[in-house]
This record gives structure tokens, C-alpha cells and sequence, in this order.
């Protein structure tokens, strides 16, 4: 079953550390089975407060979604968004 992570970047606190994380993510997902299906496009919002922006990533299970994001790499290039914004990320399975 597809599983996909949904990031929502909040609020930005260093766009220095922003960048470096952008410029340094897409290397991590090299070997995993992801496919990146929005990436901070256009927004309607229809409800509630918008995020600065919105990232969503298909994986083909939960096991695979986890095994990109609990990756070394991927947490190492993580800490540069961490230190960057306030962001919220959930993993929620498809139908």
C-alpha cells in the first residue's frame, strides 16, 4: 500500500540552513523507491492557517517511507531543516 509523507514548512527561522538542506536533500533519496509528488507549489487553502509550503512523497509502503527517513543520510541533511523552520511531517497510508 502507498504511504506518503506530508511536510508543511510552519514558519522559517534560518533560510541559510534552509537552503543547505534543499541543495543537499535529493541526494538522500538515492536507492529509495520515491516519488515526489508536490513540492512547495501553489496553494488554495480552503481551511485553517497556510503553511509557507507543502511537500508530498509517495513511497510504495510504510517500511519504505521509514527506511528513507530514519536513514542516516537523510537525518544528517534533516538537522539543516530542523535548525532552518518549523515544520510538521506525517506519514499517513494510502487507501
Amino acid at each position: 500500500m502507498s504511504t506518503y509523507i506530508v511536510f508543511t514548512r510552519e514558519s522559517t527561522q534560518d533560510q541559510g540552513e534552509l537552503d543547505v538542506y534543499h541543495s543537499e536533500v535529493g541526494v538522500t533519496f538515492k536507492g529509495h523507491p520515491v516519488k515526489i509528488l508536490a513540492g512547495y507549489g501553489s496553494q488554495q487553502v480552503l481551511e485553517g492557517d497556510a503553511p509557507e509550503g507543502v511537500v508530498i512523497v509517495e513511497f510504495p509502503s510504510t517500511a519504505a517511507a521509514r527506511a528513507w527517513y530514519d536513514s542516516p543520510a537523510y537525518q544528517e541533511v534533516a538537522q539543516h531543516r530542523f535548525k532552518g523552520a518549523r515544520y510538521r511531517a506525517v506519514l499517513v497510508e494510502g487507501v
